[in-house]
């Protein structure tokens, strides 16, 4: 099941690099960009989170919470933003159920091999939790301008 833009985003709680509890609702009010992604410290995920840390000023300047999300645990998430300075909160899913109410744990196949893992996309939200856009190509090295564009 992939979501659409004009749906609403399925609410969710899980844990963030604290292992705080943080949900979609907390946000309810403010535009988030919510973004799956499927390994911290890989040299794409690596990318993107940097990409987005570097113009972190200019989404927070359009309205944006940003919010990063991977089945990695919280421990590898703290490891991950401290490591690349990331100012904002990643969560741990690393029972995939959010990743299944958004459609983003799929079957992969790399090299023949068919495996089970995240497809990165990335969900625009608005304030009232209402998908604005979808970004199923994303550029790791161009995600911000992917967003404000």
């Amino acid at each position: 099941m992939s979501l659409e833009v004009g749906q609403k985003a399925p609410d969710f709680e899980s844990r963030d690099q604290d292992g705080n509890p943080i949900r979609l609702s907390d946000f309810k009010g403010k535009k988030v960009v919510l973004y799956f992604y499927p390994k911290d410290n890989t040299p794409g995920c690596t990318t993107q989170a940097c990409n987005l840390r570097d113009n972190y000023q200019a989404l927070q300047d359009a309205g944006y919470v940003v919010l990063g999300i991977s089945s990695d645990s919280v421990k590898s998430h703290k490891n991950f933003i401290e490591k690349h300075e990331l100012p904002f909160p990643l969560i741990a899913d690393e029972d995939k159920s959010v990743h299944e109410a958004y459609g983003t744990w799929v079957e992969k196949n790399m090299y023949g091999r068919k495996y089970m893992g995240t497809a990165r996309t990335t969900f625009v939200i608005d304030e009232e939790g209402i998908i604005k856009e979808v970004i199923s190509k994303v550029k790791t090295k161009e995600h911000t301008n992917q967003i404000l564009n």
